[in-house]
């Protein structure tokens, strides 16, 4: 497959760790890419214009076109830069496996994150714990 070069730009926010693994991924396969740090508290126009659905971080835009939700931006990522190292393993059980702990990541890790972040005492505490 031919590599599809173009203009690449990652918007982010410097807090989140699912727009970090999207940005660790680009790091991985040597895509050069303008990263833009969005203020979630006041969305640009162009970030809403870009994800209008779900109106989060991250979103990809390559060439012009804007892909949304970290999974399926690393699924795009694969697919449009098809060089080594591969993000996903070649063997469907293994696919399988760092798919379901993408998935208790998202549901359990990131949001106890938040979570420690934001909140004191026994509600932070208990976030810690699990």
């Amino acid at each position: 497959m031919e590599e599809k070069k173009g203009e690449v730009v990652l918007f982010r926010t410097w807090a989140s760790p699912i727009c970090t693994r999207v940005e660790i991924a680009l790091k991985l396969k040597g895509i050069s890419y303008e990263y833009v740090e969005e203020d979630l508290t006041n969305k640009s126009e162009l970030f809403l214009s870009l994800n209008p659905v779900h109106k989060k971080v991250p979103v990809l835009v390559h060439n012009g076109k804007s892909i949304a939700e970290s999974l399926v931006i690393l699924e795009y990522i694969e697919e449009c830069w098809n060089t080594t190292p591969k993000l996903l393993p070649e063997d469907p059980y293994q696919r399988a496996k760092l798919r379901f702990w993408a998935n208790y990541y998202d549901q359990k890790i990131v949001p106890s994150f938040y979570i420690i972040i934001v909140s004191k005492d026994k509600e932070r505490e208990k976030a810690i714990e699990d």
